[in-house]
């Protein structure tokens, strides 16, 4: 559609972070309209307001309807082949996650499977677990590499999520994460797998236009600092943007490498330490919380919320769907989770999952608020207030999606 749309009869959640507009919490207006052109947002506003120049153009009666930003899950593993449920089953007899990891399981045994899967086996259960996230709002996926763990494995991963962006009104956007973990056959030699595999794979996929970002898993089970930071030198010499796994199951200080490296997040954060928050606070990076791995994991120890906030720091909420840690494809259950478990509010949660998700992506100057030279993808609710999509969990409330100023009914 190129000319002018006109969403009335709506209310609004902009979630626009401009206070001098005068709106509290989720920028709420209660009777509004947008106006859209080519995609993008001209005019948001209360529906009395709207300018006579826009009075005769193609209007759409929304009935009322609660309209937010298309949601972002900003964090996971999409693409991946077969499941780990029997290790689910071990994890519920008492055996730890590291221990599974150190038999081969975990991240091992997905990727022997991941493997073994060909490129349209990956499409097609990738799309599955697509389609439930797009049905609830979602409208822009990360997707990480690494259960390749080989250049050519990795790559292909990455082929799979570009490839679902051309089967569904989707963007994708792709992740390097070869160290992801160290394969079988490079035990004990993790330094030469970064060499062979993770720097001279990013640099193949960088040339190929498969590469968004960089990531890297920085644990006891994983890599250290300095590793981390060779493959982050690497990612800066190519532009790239870097993400990290950081304080999942220990205190690596992972946290401070992203802010040392200016990264885009630092994801998952239940072990950062209080005191190194305001530290992390100086590099504008996002904290990702991942409430779906700490509820599977059955851990206890939660990020330190109320320091992030203190210190300001953009807070983003995701689903991190994985087949070990995080079986979950549901947007709006991660961010039930991350009120109940994390003590987030039902704002939080949807400022996590539309501006601080788009922040973290490197999205932030077009999407996850609706206001003029945004983009015009909306999620159309059938709900009467925002915090309707962090409290009942059931049936998606999704009516449509906007996307790009076309309609896409669910």
């Amino acid at each position: 559609m190129t000319g002018h749309n006109i969403y009335s009869n709506c209310r609004i959640a902009t979630m626009q972070s401009d206070a001098s507009r005068g709106r509290a919490g989720y920028g709420l207006i209660a009777s509004g309209a947008i106006v859209t052109l080519s995609g993008e947002v001209v005019w948001v506003g209360n529906v009395e307001d709207l300018p006579a120049k826009f009075a005769s153009k193609n209007k759409i009666n929304l009935e009322g309807r609660l309209v937010t930003p298309a949601l972002i899950d900003c964090h996971t593993h999409l693409v991946f082949g077969g499941n780990r449920a029997r290790e689910f089953e071990s994890r519920l007899a008492g055996v730890s996650y590291e221990d599974i990891s150190k038999a081969g399981g975990g991240i091992k045994s997905t990727v022997s499977a991941t493997r073994k899967a060909s490129f349209d086996d990956l499409v097609s259960s990738s799309l599955t677990r697509l389609d439930d996230l797009l049905s609830e709002g979602v409208a822009i996926v990360e997707i990480k590499s690494g259960y390749g763990l080989t250049i050519e494995h990795e790559l292909r991963m990455l082929r799979v999520a570009r490839h679902l962006e051309t089967l569904r009104p989707v963007i994708i956007k792709t992740t390097w994460l070869a160290a992801h973990t160290v394969p079988l056959e490079y035990s004990g030699r993790a330094d030469k797998y970064i060499d062979d595999v993770v720097i001279a794979g990013l640099k193949i996929a960088h040339a190929e236009g498969l590469v968004d970002a960089v990531d890297g898993f920085c644990e006891t089970i994983g890599f250290t600092h300095a590793q981390v930071s060779r493959i982050f030198d690497a990612a800066r010499k190519l532009g790239l943007p870097i993400k990290l796994h950081a304080e999942q199951l220990s205190d690596q200080k992972g946290a401070l490498l992203a802010a040392k490296f200016k990264g885009l997040s630092a994801d998952h954060l239940e072990h950062l330490k209080p005191v190194d928050v305001e530290a992390f606070s100086q590099s504008d990076s996002v904290a990702v919380l991942l409430p779906g791995a700490f509820y599977t994991l059955g851990e206890t120890q939660k990020p330190p919320i109320k320091a992030l906030k203190q210190c300001g720091v953009d807070i983003a909420v995701a689903t991190d769907c994985n087949p070990g840690t995080s079986p979950i494809s549901s947007i709006l259950t991660a961010m039930n989770m991350a009120c109940i478990q994390f003590g987030l509010t039902p704002e939080d949660a949807l400022i996590g999952t539309t501006r601080s998700a788009a922040k973290a992506l490197g999205m932030s100057h077009e999407f996850g608020q609706i206001a003029p030279k945004y983009a015009a993808n909306f999620a159309v609710w059938n709900v009467e207030h925002p915090s309707e999509l962090s409290y009942w969990r059931g049936r998606s409330p999704l009516y449509q999606h906007i996307i790009e100023g076309r309609h896409h009914d669910i």
